[in-house]
């Protein structure tokens, strides 16, 4: 009796202090539970294997890995479209497969898409999966500086993103052509970074820039007119874009200008060159300077593989020596389609363009030509405009205003992103 009084007694003493299974199982998830990775995955509850996409590794092979039924895979497949397509998997993409520790059995399978998306395929539950983006964080950016090289290296050695060059060269693809920058050539200009947990992603749109060229001063300012769709202005408000870009290719150098006596590298004899010869290395895309209709497409003789586009009733452009053309007589295209690719055919020495452009059948310079603007800013949104300008004009023109961030990739200048009212184009 006194043993089992004893024993009863240290039972109570026990269960007074002690937790009970069902307590001591539901306080040892909770920490588990509070703790999840960037895709939202409780890490504590299970083990993390961590793994790169192979070279002509598919999604079943990933899974196949892991002992998961060739059935579950399909299922996964088809919940996951349309948002995305299991055989987009990318070599050298970053996975993760999450593991039962207890059962060994996979239980989440989380694949990078891109900088900002991720898709979570539940192994268990494949009605569950799910493609998500990651929180961007996003401010205002400057870069400036003066071109020795070309505008790419001084871009990048300066802090911006490399992508930011192309986008400087598109803004002012009416108004600059890129390839005669000349040392002394100065630039600033304001952008969007974006940024995911402190990693630099692809920026957004240029917010103002300003170029100087050649002794010229180069402005524009990004605004939207209220309709949702953004253009780039200059100070007076007069749009940047033209009939015809300044160039039909976005990188690369004039190798052979317009001319009436030219030593031909071929023929051995001086001739007339009615065109502009951009030198650039074979592959490269060629795009349309206009909207327009396909003329013609195919192979002519010396001119190798040959596109000509009738923009309206005055410009019409012509692209030659393509490795292969994209598109065929009769096609409509759009400014700055890919009509074919830079090659070396027909009468030709190496890889190049030679670009010509005629102006009411006769052929003209399109180095030198002068184009009128588009639109300008419609009238009831001049005042917007005008103040969109006056905000923006002091991040352009005077450096102090811009504190200086420390960056392991070069200098770099950054500011709040901050709201201008539904005028002004930050997104």
């Amino acid at each position: 009796m006194l043993l089992i009084v004893a024993g009863g007694a240290l039972a109570c003493q026990t269960g007074a202090t002690a937790p009970t299974p069902a307590r001591e199982a539901h306080e040892s998830m909770a920490p588990f539970e509070a703790t999840t990775d960037r895709y939202g995955l409780p890490t504590g509850r299970y083990r993390v294997d961590s793994g790169r996409v192979g070279r002509a590794e598919t999604f079943s092979d990933v899974l196949d890995e892991h002992g998961v039924a060739y059935q579950t895979v399909l299922d996964l497949a088809n919940a996951a479209r349309p948002a995305f397509d299991v055989t987009d998997l990318q070599a050298g993409r970053p996975y993760r497969v999450y593991v039962n520790p207890w059962l060994h059995q996979p239980r989440y399978l989380a694949y990078q898409i891109d900088a900002l998306r991720y898709v979570v395929f539940d192994l268990q539950h494949p009605d569950r999966t799910h493609v998500a983006t990651r929180s961007v964080r996003h401010q205002w950016a400057t870069v400036s500086g003066t071109v020795e090289g070309s505008l790419y290296g001084t871009v990048v050695e300066k802090g911006g993103h490399p992508l930011i060059a192309l986008r400087l060269s598109e803004v002012f693809a009416w108004q600059i052509d890129f390839f005669r920058l000349r040392a002394g050539d100065s630039f600033r200009l304001v952008y969007e970074a974006r940024s995911v947990a402190g990693e630099a992603v692809q920026p957004g749109d240029i917010v103002a820039a300003h170029v100087q060229h050649r002794g010229d001063d180069y402005y524009a300012f990004r605004f939207e007119t209220g309709a949702g769709d953004a253009e780039y202005f200059n100070r007076r408000g007069e749009s940047l874009r033209r009939q015809l870009l300044k160039a039909p290719l976005q990188y690369s150098r004039i190798s052979s200008g317009y001319t009436s006596r030219r030593y031909h590298p071929v023929l051995k004899e001086y001739r007339p060159h009615r065109g502009v010869d951009y030198a650039a290395p074979r592959g490269t895309p060629v795009r349309s300077v206009g909207d327009g209709r396909v003329q013609r497409a195919g192979y002519k003789g010396p001119n190798g593989n040959y596109v000509k586009i009738r923009h309206n009733g005055t410009y019409t452009s012509g692209y030659l020596h393509l490795s292969r053309i994209s598109v065929t007589s009769g096609d409509r295209v759009q400014q700055g389609e890919t009509i074919g690719y830079v090659g070396s055919t027909g009468r030709s020495t190496g890889p190049h363009l030679d670009y010509r452009l005629w102006k009411h059948g006769t052929p003209v310079n399109p180095v030198t030509l002068e184009l009128p603007p588009s639109q300008p800013v419609p009238l009831q949104h001049r005042d917007a405009f005008r103040e969109t300008v006056q905000a923006l004009r002091p991040r352009l023109d005077e450096a102090s205003v811009f504190a200086r961030a420390p960056s392991e990739s070069g200098p770099q200048w950054t500011t709040p992103l901050v709201p201008g009212g539904p005028q002004l184009a930050n997104r």
